[in-house]
């Protein structure tokens, strides 16, 4: 179900039930088989997260209540099961100005089937990223473009994650409109809430109230339109993706894909 631009409670429309993959979604279906792989680098993945508490506390207070981008990513990593020790490390390191001074680089391309990605790192060496973001490219039937080649098709919004169990989508939903969000979409894999991005530290503690913790808090590009992708070519974004995924210095990669059910069960 859509709600666009919903502000204030109104009478709720007949729910409607979304049974393709969500578009360029890490958590949804176009990409679970790539879970079992992604599970076997969870200290990649928590040196990722690490990276990004750094920076955060690095550019405002070192306490999460004071930082909501520190937030973000504390409660991004506990979602996650990172031990609190790692979290904290992270914090103390930016506190004694410790470690690395990473940037942040945003790369725009094309994977396979006209499919757009952006792909979002935080690097202290500019040149070996992009050397590697252009190689993933290259390799896996994509080409990577200049700054603003996709990102027009995209808009910059607040994204929460919600399990199943969080509630049925008449619940969600009810909670998303009260909380002030944009967008929700329900499906058998969880629950998608959109936000304006500057609400989105708003809208979220809203529904933390109303549904309890959210497995992801997070700024996102959600596409404008979406790319059916045939299974030859999902096969090789996916190969794309998990490439640019197995690259330390890339946190996070989003697309304008959608790929079936039928497909997503070709590829097992």
């Amino acid at each position: 179900m859509r709600l666009p631009g919903v502000r204030a409670p109104i009478d709720f429309p007949k729910l409607e039930t979304k049974t393709r993959a969500m578009a360029g979604h890490s958590k949804f279906k176009n990409i679970m088989h790539r879970k079992g792989a992604q599970d076997k680098k969870r200290s990649a993945m928590f040196s990722k997260l690490s990276r990004e508490i750094t920076v955060a506390a690095k550019m405002g207070a070192p306490d999460p209540d004071m930082n909501p981008r520190l937030r973000l990513a504390v409660n991004n990593a506990k979602a996650q099961s990172m031990p609190k020790d790692n979290i904290q490390r992270a914090i103390d390191k930016a506190s004694a100005n410790e470690g690395d001074d990473y940037e942040e680089v945003r790369y725009e391309g094309y994977g396979p089937g006209g499919v757009a990605l952006i792909v979002e790192a935080l690097t202290d060496n500019r040149n070996r990223t992009a050397t590697n973001v252009r190689t993933a490219f290259s390799k896996n039937g994509g080409n990577l473009g200049a700054s603003g080649a996709v990102s027009h098709g995209f808009e910059r919004k607040g994204l929460i994650e919600y399990p199943v169990s969080a509630g049925d989508e008449e619940k969600v939903l009810e909670a998303a409109i009260e909380a002030g969000a944009d967008d929700v979409e329900s499906t058998e894999d969880g629950h998608t809430i959109w936000t304006e991005m500057e609400a989105l530290h708003e809208v979220a503690s809203a529904l933390e109230k109303a549904l309890g913790e959210a497995e992801s808090v997070k700024l996102a590009w959600k596409p404008n339109l979406t790319v059916d992708v045939a299974e030859k070519e999902a096969q090789t974004l996916f190969k794309l993706i998990d490439a640019l995924d197995d690259d330390d210095d890339v946190q996070t990669v989003w697309g304008n894909y959608d790929v079936s059910d039928e497909v997503m069960a070709n590829l097992g």
